[in-house]
């Protein structure tokens, strides 16, 4: 009955609740081994594994001159089933684009095209091909198709002895990841998809341990409020999980020299943004299965696996068929990913950030307020 009358928001009744959570996650050494032992472990499987090549790259094409040839040489690249092209008429149109990760890459066709093409006189390159360097294999990719498209648009112009003429000169200067390491493009992403499966499983395992043992319907018959039960339950878990994340992203840096060029500060607010989601999805899946074996069968099922499938992680997002590209809004990873990324490798770019962040928060207030309808729904039986 007195569950019933105290209905509002006690400041002391919750800090009781956080006190008993936190003793039991010292107490309990699987949570201790979950928040800390499984992710560095995890990064040390993802950090050796491999990326893999893809279609349909987003690429920009600066058509900076008006002539028959350089529109020619534009429209060939438009042909391709490789790339989706993005036209402009001005390189500062396409940068902000690349660094927003909007495009991969973009080819330059310069305004003294027609001389370039017509000259013979040195080893001068007809086209500049920019990559976004955070994506080894796709930088690589974007380059080398980009030398076969012009080599076989000058081959079907009938353009005699090109071997002695150099179509396209790389000078390779790779942005965001000049070093062409794929382990520097893998590892932000794999801490994403290691802290999905970390935060689900915290609350998913241990909640569904309590529901097991009939603990969890003690604490809902105390007079703490729903919130203040979901508040205790997850404030806990999430300091463990923020510690976690900012453990992997420190191994990150000193054990695989993964640069951090944006914030810290940064950094620590996507990993609380990313954890409303991923904690509040583990507790939805506790309160539906209420059964540790069904619980940590539904987080890999409903957790894992999108998030390595279709996060963006391995497979572009963009490569997916449509249904597929529409699924991934719904999983929390895919911002994460995009976000990670972005700090590690580019800095802190917010109009990244941002929408990504209002993403992950929307995903988690629809799982918390999912688990605070069923909770209630509980106390009422």
């Amino acid at each position: 009955m007195s569950a019933a009358v105290n209905t509002g928001f006690s400041v002391k009744r919750l800090a009781a609740l956080v006190r008993k959570e936190s003793l039991q996650v010292v107490r309990d050494p699987s949570a201790i081994l979950i928040a800390f032992a499984l992710p560095v472990l995890l990064l040390f499987l993802f950090a050796y594994a491999v990326s893999l090549d893809v279609k349909g790259v987003r690429l920009g094409v600066v058509l900076e001159s008006d002539s028959s040839q350089a529109q020619s040489l534009a429209a060939a690249f438009e042909a391709t089933r490789y790339f989706e092209i993005l036209p402009a008429r001005d390189r500062r149109e396409v940068v902000p684009k690349l660094v927003a990760s909007e495009i991969r890459g973009f080819v330059v066709i310069p305004q003294d095209f027609e001389q370039r093409l017509t000259s013979r006189a040195g080893p001068e390159s007809l086209v500049q091909v920019i990559t976004d360097g955070s994506q080894p294999n796709t930088a690589n990719f974007v380059a080398g198709y980009a030398e076969g498209v012009v080599q076989n648009w000058l081959a079907s112009r009938g353009a005699g002895n090109i071997a002695g003429f150099l179509p396209v000169r790389f000078d390779p200067r790779f942005w965001f990841n000049p070093e062409i390491e794929t382990r520097r493009f893998l590892i932000p992403g794999a801490i994403a998809i290691v802290m999905t499966m970390i935060g689900t499983l915290l609350t998913a395992l241990v909640v569904a341990r309590e529901w097991e043992r009939g603990t969890m319907e003690a604490v809902m018959s105390t007079p703490a409020g729903i919130l203040e039960i979901l508040l205790g339950k997850l404030l806990p878990y999430f300091i463990l999980g923020v510690i976690a994340t900012l453990g992997c992203a420190l191994i990150s840096i000193t054990l695989f020299d993964v640069p951090l060029r944006g914030s810290w500060a940064a950094l620590l607010l996507l990993s609380c943004t990313f954890l409303v989601p991923a904690l509040g999805q583990g507790l939805l899946i506790s309160t539906l299965a209420r059964n540790q074996f069904v619980a940590s069968q539904i987080a890999l099922l409903s957790g894992f696996l999108p998030a390595m499938l279709l996060s963006g992680f391995i497979f572009e997002i963009d490569s997916m068929p449509l249904i597929i590209r529409v699924i991934t809004h719904i999983v929390p990873a895919r911002y994460f990913v995009s976000s990670l990324q972005t700090v590690f490798l580019a800095g802190d770019v917010w109009s990244v950030f941002l929408p990504n962040m209002l993403a992950m928060l929307a995903i988690g207030g629809v799982f918390l307020g999912i688990t605070a309808r069923k909770s209630r729904k509980s106390l009422d039986t």
